[in-house]
């Protein structure tokens, strides 16, 4: 019965099914995050309802530093209230007893293809590359994601509360990312984290001139670089003529006609979208770097980065992120020079290191995989602190996506993303026992009221299968 009613809420539109988890709350215009009028796809995200909760007797890491045996952490109205050894709480906050457990941050990916690659796997579901041209930044990863997507509550499963879906890495310009909630939605705008800036994916290398070599090009490096530098002079121009146009009094009757590939590149020359790059290659990424210096943009993060450790200090130098993988490695050519040490080399260098997943099951332990490479790190001679690579998977990915200001870290002030660890987040044996976003429990455990699931995996209403 619970289950037919789950599957009918949905229908009757709910956020989704949640087996007696709560409806987002409704919260008045005037307190909704501000949205640029520029945004025709606003978010309409709103935080599931909360109530006050202590969290005490765990060892709280706040990837902001501290490390707090024994201690405390304090949610009201969807924020981090106090974090410390002893707090106040109002009387009617729920305590929740961590003794024995670990508290973090929620999780962050930087790089995932939920909901545009969705699962089940099939061809029906491959959304996440618009193939037809090497260069299709018009094209918006959140107008592909399908919120149903069961690999988004496994993700949860794993303490990820956060994520940018990015579109793949078949194109020059493979289009716009976006960064969501990770909860329940009937729609991706009602995952889309407020006021979080968007990404535009680039990929150099491999991929771009395996898959156009045949369509027209580009079919080299070259072909490949000459695309990238024929395209942001285009978008150099059609900046200076909107610009020009908003600075004479943004008459209608002389607007440049709009073009959605050349706004969307427009929008990283005026530092509104953060360019995330998909590179394996130490040679290639020095080359980005010389492309972005040329047209004046910044690079965010270098997504994959198999050989990031051999231009770590570039990557130090330009505030430049290394979005990676702990040991995934070896699969095609761009990808075999590759030390396992690569991550703890580009954390001490200075630059952000970052463990990502681009991967549906990745990202289910993004914990385990920071685990390998704080080993591999103390392995090469290099000693990497927990709180360090605690960072890895929460506050260097909420930098690099934008949102280092509002979550990432267990602090006073910030968005209330809390994992509750069955056993120290790098242990093999750790578990996501709570995950909490906005304060409000998404996930139990040992709850199953508290377990989400997609109306994909709910199925059809028991009447509808008798049928069959």
């Amino acid at each position: 019965m619970k289950r037919a009613l789950c599957a009918l809420a949905l229908a009757a539109a709910t956020a989704a099914c949640s087996q007696g988890q709560a409806r987002p709350a409704s919260t008045p215009a005037s307190q909704a995050a501000p949205q640029s009028p520029a945004d025709p796809f606003p978010s309409t995200y709103r935080p599931f309802p909360s109530q006050p909760t202590l969290i005490r007797g765990g060892t709280v890491m706040t990837a902001a530093g501290q490390i707090i045996p024994n201690g405390q952490v304090l949610m009201v109205d969807g924020r981090i209230a106090a974090v410390g050894q002893t707090v106040q709480a109002p009387a009617n906050a729920v305590v929740v007893d961590a003794t024995g457990k670990w508290v973090t941050p929620g999780v962050i990916d930087t790089h995932s293809h939920l909901g545009v690659y969705a699962s089940p796997g099939v061809q029906a579901h491959s959304d996440g590359n618009e193939a037809t041209s090497p260069n299709t930044a018009e094209v918006w990863a959140e107008h592909s994601i399908w919120p149903h997507d069961p690999g988004f509550t496994r993700a949860l499963e794993g303490g990820i509360t956060s994520m940018q879906i990015l579109p793949g890495s078949a194109n020059l310009f493979g289009g716009r990312s976006v960064t969501i909630k990770n909860v329940p939605s009937r729609t991706a705008q009602g995952m889309k984290f407020p006021g979080a800036p968007y990404g535009l994916k680039m990929a150099c290398g491999e991929n771009p001139k395996r898959v156009y070599g045949e369509r027209g090009g580009p079919s080299t490096r070259m072909g490949n670089v000459a695309g990238f530098r024929n395209a942001w002079i285009r978008a150099a121009d059609y900046r200076r003529r909107y610009d020009e146009w908003n600075s004479n009094g943004r008459n209608a009757s002389s607007m440049p006609a709009r073009d959605l590939e050349l706004e969307t590149l427009a929008g990283v020359l005026r530092g509104e979208i953060l360019v995330h790059n998909h590179c394996y290659r130490g040679d290639e990424m020095a080359q980005m770097i010389d492309i972005s210096r040329e047209f004046g943009y910044r690079i965010r993060s270098f997504h994959h980065g198999v050989e990031a450790y051999k231009v770590r200090d570039l990557m130090a130098r330009d505030s430049i992120s290394g979005s990676l993988w702990a040991d995934w490695w070896g699969f095609k050519m761009e990808a075999l020079d590759f030390t396992r040490a690569n991550l703890a080399m580009v954390h001490q260098a200075g630059a952000r290191a970052i463990v990502h997943s681009d991967d549906p099951t990745g990202i289910q332990k993004l914990n385990q995989e920071a685990a390998k490479a704080i080993q591999a790190g103390r392995e090469a001679g290099i000693e990497v602190s927990e709180n360090d690579a605690l960072r890895w998977i929460t506050a260097n990915a909420a930098w690099a996506l934008g949102i280092h200001e509002q979550v990432g870290t267990l602090e006073p002030g910030k968005q209330a993303d809390v994992v509750i660890w069955s056993h120290n987040p790098f242990s093999v044996y750790a578990r996501a026992d709570r995950v909490y976003i906005d304060g409000a429990l998404m996930f139990d455990r040992l709850d199953p009221s508290r377990q989400p699931r997609t109306d994909f995996e709910v199925g059809l209403f028991p009447a509808e299968a008798s049928n069959d």
